[in-house]
């Protein structure tokens, strides 16, 4: 496991939690509007600089009483063989666990949720499930779609607080796709909209692309709404 970034205070990426997030490197997937292109690409983890393992526990040591919660993301976390002892070390440390996921490992969820490792997931969903052909475009890299659905139903299953969230991207989504994403999802407790930013993305082609606009957001919001507990843009 390389942890390529520590972000040591975060106000918004666990909700309702001060948080520090741990970022790790490595994907399995090559979504063309990615822009943790560094944590990615195998090219440009080489030159990431490394955070050594004991000196973010360390670190933690030092931020007891401060810090509720951690956030585990990358890159895809689940890639890595060792995330359960990863993330089991950070639990007996007393602190809350939020998993950022793309949802391709189905088995390493159900082993952090047997094993009650987790408190809160975020699970990217990246296009509508209609086709794998379809999902595969849009995540770069053969995603596995039975395993995606897999996932979304232990996440949903699981007994732990959870988001869904897609990043609606100009030339890669259409307003029929994130109506179709919400029925697949639905019912379901929290979904939200992000918008694209069109900064260092792995495909240079979408960077400087128009993202969707408020109004076109809000406008698709309107629509899902009903499907979810909670639905609203990022």
């Amino acid at each position: 496991m390389k942890i390529g970034g520590l972000q040591k205070l975060t106000l918004i990426d666990y909700p309702g939690h001060v948080a520090a997030t741990v970022f790790l490197c490595g994907c399995n997937l090559r979504c063309p509007w990615c822009y943790s292109k560094e944590l990615v690409l195998p090219e440009l983890i080489k030159n990431q600089p490394e955070i050594v393992e004991k000196d973010f526990f360390g670190f933690l040591s030092e931020r007891k009483g401060l810090l509720e919660g951690v956030v585990v993301c990358g890159g895809e976390p689940t890639i890595n063989e060792d995330l359960v002892r990863f993330v089991g070390k950070i639990k007996r440390m007393d602190f809350l666990v939020k998993l950022d996921t793309n949802g391709s490992n189905p088995a390493i969820l159900r082993d952090l949720f047997k094993k009650h490792l987790i408190d809160y997931v975020a699970m990217d969903i990246k296009q509508s499930p209609k086709s794998s052909r379809k999902y595969n475009e849009a995540t770069g890299l053969k995603a596995g779609l039975l395993k995606i659905k897999e996932s979304i139903g232990l996440i949903k299953n699981s007994g732990v607080d959870y988001e869904f969230r897609t990043t609606i991207v100009p030339h890669v989504h259409t307003k029929e796709d994130i109506i179709e994403i919400a029925k697949w999802l639905a019912p379901a407790k929290k979904y939200y909209l992000q918008g694209f930013r069109g900064e260092k993305t792995i495909n240079p082609q979408l960077e400087g692309q128009r993202p969707f606009s408020d109004e076109e957001l809000l406008d698709i919001r309107k629509i899902i709404a009903p499907f979810f507990e909670i639905c609203e843009i990022r």
